[in-house]
């Protein structure tokens, strides 16, 4: 039994995404307690998993950083983690009207937990991405109780490392789950008449002030100007800017 100072260290230490085995080393445990602590489930090791399937935080297995980026934008716009039994289950909502961003979101969640099958079930109007795996919390340790905007979204440093080095894919799931690809319509009077112009621009919403400020950062790594025109959407709409996203989000499809 350890001290209940060493077990509350602990959890502050993976709170701030440091991996099991520098948790452990750190406070003198073994990584199975550190575990068995931040999850609650039983003591695991990384050998009782076959090649590549273990957890990329528990036991080292290198994670798909590009399919992960993506489906972190997934998951901050229209994601969600919730406990069932001794499992937690990933879900991505997405809009029936887009096949193609239900079967790449599905491809994101399989590439990023290779062990867990995905899976998909029909709601009112979307299709519910799914998949179910302990150590879903572990690769987004942003899940918690009650709804993002009403609760700090921070990335751990091992996320931003994954955002600077992808961000193309991090804005792309962004966009295509809270976002979209329009034409906007201009009225202009000129002395030979009316005349109206259109221009392609893409949106963000989010109700989160701190999921908007993430996707802001991206946007400045791709060197994407934009602008807020509400307090919770922001445009893209410098032609430059449009084609740069162009090339890394496109329209939903």
């Amino acid at each position: 039994m350890h001290p209940r100072e060493t077990v509350d260290r602990a959890l502050r230490l993976s709170a701030r995404g440091l991996p099991d085995r520098q948790v452990a080393e750190s406070c003198g445990v073994s990584i199975g307690a550190v575990q068995k602590w931040r999850t609650g489930a039983r003591r695991a090791r990384y050998d009782d998993f076959p090649s590549g399937h273990g957890c990329p935080r528990c036991h080292g297995r290198e994670l798909d950083a590009h399919a992960y980026a993506h489906l972190l934008g997934l998951y901050l716009g229209d994601g969600h983690i919730v406990r069932v039994g001794s499992v937690h289950r990933l879900s991505i909502f997405c809009d029936d009207t887009w096949p193609g961003l239900i079967e790449e979101a599905a491809r994101s969640m399989a590439h990023t937990m290779p062990a867990s099958k995905v899976g998909r079930r029909q709601r009112q109007g979307c299709t519910e991405v799914t998949s179910y795996s302990l150590h879903w919390p572990c690769l987004f340790p942003q899940h918690g109780p009650g709804r993002k905007h009403e609760r700090e979204i921070r990335l751990a440093g091992w996320q931003e490392e994954i955002v600077r080095a992808h961000p193309g894919r991090f804005v792309r799931g962004l966009i295509h789950s809270d976002g979209c690809r329009g034409l906007n319509r201009v009225r202009r009077e000129l002395p030979s008449g009316v005349r109206w112009y259109a221009y392609p621009r893409y949106h963000f919403k989010n109700e989160s002030a701190d999921i908007l400020a993430l996707c802001c950062q991206a946007l400045d790594l791709l060197g994407v100007a934009w602008r807020f025109n509400n307090r919770n959407e922001l445009s893209v709409a410098r032609r430059e800017a449009v084609e740069v996203l162009d090339r890394y989000v496109g329209p939903k499809y």
